[in-house]
C-alpha cells in the first residue's frame, strides 16, 4: 500500500509538472505566441513531466527490486552465530519464518525472544527504508520540475526529446521482452538437457509408453518410468483437431455472415454475445464438459452400441472448440472488414454476385489474417489444460479414436509439477522436456504460417 501511494502522488506531481511546463513554455513565449517556439507547448509539458517522473521510477524500481535483498542479508547479518551456520535451506526457512512473524502471518515453528528481535529489526529496516525511498522520490521528483522549469525556452526542442525519450523507451521495452523470451527458452533448455541425461531422447521422442512413475529408494516397489512423450502429443492432436473441426467452420462463417449479410442492428448485437464466449473462465467450461456434454456422449453412444469412456477426447475436443470460435470469429471478422471497399465494388462491377464476390474476392484479400487466427486458435487448444483434465481424463493412450480417454502435453506438465518436487529425479524435469518439444511444435506452426501468409498475400491499395 505504501509503494502504490508513493507512485500515485508521483503521477500527481507528474500532472503538475506537465501543466507547469505548458505555462511556462506559454510565458517565455513572448509577444510572439506559440509561433515563436519550437513545438507545441504540450511536448514542453511532456518534457517536465519526464524530467520530473523518470528518474524518480527509475530509482524507484532499482530500490524496490534491491530492497528485499538488503533488508534480508541486513538481519542475518544480526543473527547469532550458530544460527548464520545453519545450511543454506534451513537458514532459508528461518528467515522466511522471521519475515512472517513481522508481517503479521503464521510461522511453522515456536516464536522465541531471537526471533521475535529478528523480526522487529526487519520490520525497522523496512519502516527505515520506505521513509528513505519516499524522500529520495520525491526529492528526485521536485529537482527534475525545477531543471525543466528552469531549460524551457523558445529554443529548446523538447518535441525531439520527448520522442528520443519515447523512442528508447520502446526500444527499452522490445529488448525486455526479447530477453525475457530467450531467458524462458534457456531455463527450459537447461532442465530438459538434464532430463536427456538421464533419459535417452530416442525414447522420450519415440517411446509409445508414458509411466512418469519411478522408486525413489531402491528398496521401494514401483515401476521404473516410461517417458515416451507420443501418446501425449497424439492425445494433444487428437483433441485440437477435434476442437479446430469445431471452431473454424462456425467461427469463420459467422465471420462472414456478421461482415458480409447481417444489417447494422443485428451485427451490433450478435458480436458481443459471441465474443462473451472468450470471458468465460476455463474451469467453467470444464465444468460443462464433464457434467452436461460428457454424459450427453456417453448416454448417446450407449444407445447406438458404442462403448463410450466416461471421460473421452470428444466432450473435450467439442467443448474447447465452443470455446475458441471466438478467436476465429472476431479476427476474421476484423480482418474481413479491413478489405477495401473498392474491391467489393470492382467484383460487382464486372457481373459477380455477392457469395463469388467473397469466394474469389474477400477471402483471398483477408487470407493471411484469416490464418493468424486460425493459428491463435490452434495455439489456444494446444495450451489449453482445465478442459482436458475435467472432460477427458489423465490417461496417456495412444488411439485414434475419440471415445477414448486421452491427455495432452499441457495436462502432463501440470501434472508432473504439482506438489513439492525435486528437480533432480526424471519424473519432474520431464516435464521440462515436454515444454521444450511443445515450443518446437509451436515454432513450427508460426513458421507455416508465415509460409503461408507470404504465398497468399494479396497486395491492394
Amino acid at each position: 500500500m505504501q509503494h502504490t501511494t508513493l507512485i500515485l502522488v508521483l503521477l500527481a506531481l507528474m500532472a503538475l509538472a506537465y501543466h507547469l511546463g505548458r505555462r511556462r513554455a506559454r510565458a517565455v513565449a513572448g509577444a510572439g505566441g506559440v509561433r515563436s517556439l519550437h513545438s507545441l507547448p504540450g511536448y514542453y509539458g511532456l518534457y517536465a513531466a519526464i524530467w520530473c517522473g523518470l528518474p524518480a521510477l527509475l530509482v524507484f524500481g532499482v530500490w524496490t527490486l534491491l530492497q528485499d535483498t538488503v533488508i534480508t542479508s541486513l538481519v542475518v547479518s544480526g543473527l547469532p552465530e550458530s544460527v548464520r551456520a545453519l545450511p543454506e535451506a534451513r537458514l532459508g526457512l528461518v528467515v522466511n519464518d522471521i519475515r512472517n512473524l513481522a508481517e503479521g502471518n503464521i510461522v511453522s515453528g515456536t516464536v522465541d525472544a531471537r526471533m521475535q528481535a529478528a523480526a522487529d529489526h526487519y520490520t525497522s529496516l523496512e519502516r527505515i527504508s520506505w521513509a528513505a525511498l519516499a524522500v529520495v522520490v520525491l526529492s528526485l521528483a521536485g529537482a527534475g520540475m525545477a531543471l525543466a522549469w528552469r531549460l524551457i525556452s523558445p529554443a529548446l526542442r523538447s518535441r525531439n526529446r520527448v520522442e528520443a525519450v519515447v523512442r528508447y523507451l520502446l526500444v527499452t521495452s522490445s529488448t525486455i521482452a526479447i530477453f525475457t523470451t530467450v531467458g524462458i527458452l534457456l531455463s527450459v533448455l537447461f532442465e530438459a538437457a538434464r532430463f536427456f541425461q538421464m533419459v535417452p531422447p530416442s525414447e522420450f521422442l519415440f517411446g509409445l509408453d508414458w509411466s512418469p512413475q519411478m522408486a525413489i529408494r531402491e528398496d521401494q516397489v514401483g515401476s521404473s518410468g516410461a517417458f515416451g512423450a507420443i501418446p501425449l502429443f497424439a492425445g494433444t492432436l487428437l483433441i485440437s483437431l477435434i476442437a479446430m473441426a469445431v471452431a473454424v467452420p462456425v467461427g469463420l462463417m459467422s465471420a462472414i455472415y456478421l461482415a458480409e449479410y447481417a444489417g447494422r442492428r443485428f451485427r451490433s448485437i450478435a458480436k458481443p454475445v459471441l465474443e462473451i464466449l472468450a470471458g468465460i473462465p476455463t474451469v467453467v467450461y470444464g465444468f460443462f464438459a464433464a457434467l452436461t456434454v460428457a454424459p450427453l456422449i456417453r448416454d448417446n453412444g450407449a444407445l447406438l452400441g458404442l462403448d463410450v469412456s466416461p471421460e473421452s477426447a470428444l466432450a473435450a475436443g467439442l467443448v474447447m472448440g465452443i470455446m475458441i470460435i471466438p478467436f476465429v470469429s472476431s479476427l476474421s471478422d476484423d480482418v474481413i472488414n479491413a478489405v477495401p471497399q473498392a474491391m467489393r465494388d470492382a467484383s460487382y462491377g464486372v457481373g459477380a454476385t455477392q457469395s463469388e464476390t467473397i469466394r474469389q474476392v474477400i477471402l483471398p484479400a483477408a487470407l493471411p489474417g484469416i490464418v493468424g487466427g486460425i493459428l491463435l486458435a490452434v495455439s489456444r487448444a494446444i495450451g489449453e489444460t482445465m478442459i482436458v483434465v475435467m472432460a477427458a481424463g489423465l490417461s496417456a493412450n495412444l488411439t485414434a479414436n475419440p471415445l477414448e480417454s486421452v491427455t495432452t502435453v499441457t495436462v502432463q506438465i501440470v501434472t508432473l509439477l504439482v506438489g513439492d518436487q525435486e528437480f533432480d529425479s526424471p519424473k519432474t524435469l520431464a516435464a521440462f522436456a515436454l515444454g521444450l518439444l511443445l515450443f518446437a511444435v509451436t515454432l513450427v506452426l508460426n513458421v507455416i504460417a508465415l509460409h503461408v501468409v507470404r504465398k497468399y498475400r494479396e497486395q491492394y491499395e
